[in-house]
């Protein structure tokens, strides 16, 4: 029943039909079988999945909220950790900012291998977000997330090293954090948010511009530059636009 939940939910091997899909996650979350117990977390996560996207229900921050919560507590592993890593998130948005609370889940799904919280820890100890700042335990966070494949974490520690002047470090880890260009894939691959995988390849994208255009840890190549540039406004513009007025402010 779990699988085909799924199924429909999401249009695998079938087609969609989100309320459908909801149904038989409902039918699992509610179900007092002893057969149902294992599979009560995974049901959670995805009703809470549901709830925030508006699909198949309506939109409910507030019970997707709840059911992550209820996921992350224990039960089915992935699940929980996914669970943890998601509230981890929703706690960083606007709608319901508690830094504390963000750094509180992240640093839980971090523990248990979340390849994309130990990249937001790098940054939240990096800034001071929802905890002290620690460079230390940002670089350490940030250099390990980066050797697992976190683009999200490259762009930053990309940044971190052009910010600190070690210009060669930052142009060789950008060239290596622009080269594949297939975000979802990569986002796949890596059980991460397409979304942040982009942010970390603009700003890659956008500080190997700048240190190709200016000469900076690399050869001065103009049409590289552009090339760079161009990229980085494809893959997030709002990122781009940032880098773009810190760069005419002489800022970096």
């Amino acid at each position: 029943m779990y699988q085909l939940g799924v199924m429909y939910y999401d249009g695998l091997g079938t087609k969609k039909d989100p309320e459908k899909g909801v149904e038989y996650m409902n039918k699992i979350f509610n179900s007092d079988s002893p057969e149902a117990s294992h599979l009560k977390f995974a049901a959670a996560y995805n009703l809470g999945r549901a709830y925030y996207e508006g699909c198949g229900v309506k939109h409910s921050v507030e019970e997707a909220e709840r059911l992550w919560l209820t996921a992350a507590d224990n039960g089915n592993p992935k699940a929980s950790v996914k669970a943890q890593s998601t509230l981890g998130m929703l706690y960083s948005m606007p709608i319901l900012k508690d830094m504390k609370k963000a750094f509180f889940w992240h640093s839980k799904a971090c523990q248990n291998g979340n390849l994309e919280s130990k990249a937001a820890l790098g940054i939240m100890y990096l800034y001071g977000q929802g905890t002290r700042r620690n460079s230390q335990a940002a670089l350490e966070c940030l250099r390990k997330a980066t050797e697992l494949g976190n683009i999200y974490a490259q762009g930053h520690l990309v940044e971190y090293y052009y910010t600190g002047k070690f210009y060669s470090k930052a142009a060789e880890l950008a060239k290596r954090a622009t080269a594949d260009d297939d975000i979802n894939m990569l986002a796949k691959l890596n059980d991460c948010h397409p979304t942040y995988l982009a942010k970390g390849a603009a700003m890659a994208a956008f500080y190997l511009a700048r240190c190709l255009q200016l000469g900076r840890g690399t050869e001065k190549n103009k049409q590289a530059a552009e090339k760079y540039y161009s990229k980085a406004c494809h893959l997030d513009p709002v990122v781009a636009s940032h880098l773009e007025l810190a760069a005419n402010l002489g800022r970096i």
